[in-house]
């Protein structure tokens, strides 16, 4: 997890969190004092917020006050709202999987790369080249992934069974770096198993501390849903991590996402 929170990650954390509830679009000198407070310098805001709006993620507004403001670009709102269903909603495995089969001309073997890399972050995984998987459930959200790129046209997308030859949970070992992705959820736990303990035990935290804590462990947990796609829990290992992970997150947002909200607009 060496990329969590760099201040562009902190940002679209916030967006997705907060941003989209704001009272139009969010003010600069807001944008500073939100950041500021998970510990990111206001020159470290501008200069992000400048590559996040270079990205087209971010585009420049004003405030209701005039001031100058950013808001979220039509693309912008789509990727945070299929990041939604990951990142809250529980994945619930149909049986069936995606397959996704792609074929590009060598003269444009750059698209081959950025389809590719782009399959790895929707959490497909690769069984042979040209042929990547992923549970069926991913479906519209790989379709608009795949419009956003432009990339449509060298992909042809299916939905099925896994008929053999090897097991099922094989195939998924094979298909998957099942151990890098149980890694992952057990540093999540590490880093915030002990918040949640503490806010069990301890005193009620004010706005901005909940704020604060909610904004870490978003940042912490929206990749995990991507990392691991929901793989149906008969096919992974019985000390699967990944539940306990889910749990922590989920209570976490349960105890901090709106009593951090009074802290973004007090």
């Amino acid at each position: 997890m060496a990329e969590l929170h760099t201040p562009r990650s902190l940002i679209v954390t916030f967006y997705g969190a907060y941003g989209r509830a704001f009272d139009g679009p969010v003010p600069v000198a807001a944008l500073v004092r939100l950041l500021g407070a998970a510990g990111v310098d206001a020159p470290s805001v501008r200069s992000s917020v400048s590559r996040l709006k270079r990205r087209g993620f971010l585009l420049p507004a004003h405030a209701r006050d005039g001031s100058a403001a950013y808001e979220l670009s039509a693309e912008a709102r789509q990727l945070l709202d299929d990041g939604d269903r990951r990142i809250y909603g529980p994945a619930q495995p149909s049986g069936e999987w995606l397959l996704a089969v792609f074929s590009v001309p060598e003269q444009e073997r750059h698209k081959r790369h950025l389809l590719r890399s782009r399959l790895a972050k929707l959490g497909f995984g690769a069984v042979a080249p040209g042929v990547w998987v992923a549970p069926a459930h991913l479906d519209e959200e790989t379709g608009h992934t795949l419009a956003r790129l432009h990339l449509t046209p060298y992909v042809e997308l299916f939905r099925g069974a896994h008929l053999g030859f090897a097991a099922t949970a094989e195939a998924v070992a094979r298909w998957w770096d099942l151990a890098s992705l149980a890694k992952q959820h057990e540093e999540f736990l590490d880093q915030h198993e002990p918040v949640l303990r503490g806010l069990q035990t301890g005193p009620a935290p004010s706005p901005e501390e909940a704020y604060r804590a909610y904004l870490l462990a978003l940042d912490s947990w929206r990749r995990l849903p991507y990392a691991d796609p929901g793989l149906p829990r008969a096919l992974l290992p019985a000390d699967w991590p990944g539940d306990r992970a889910a749990a922590v997150f989920t209570e976490l947002h349960t105890r901090l996402h709106d009593l951090g909200a009074g802290f973004v607009e007090p």
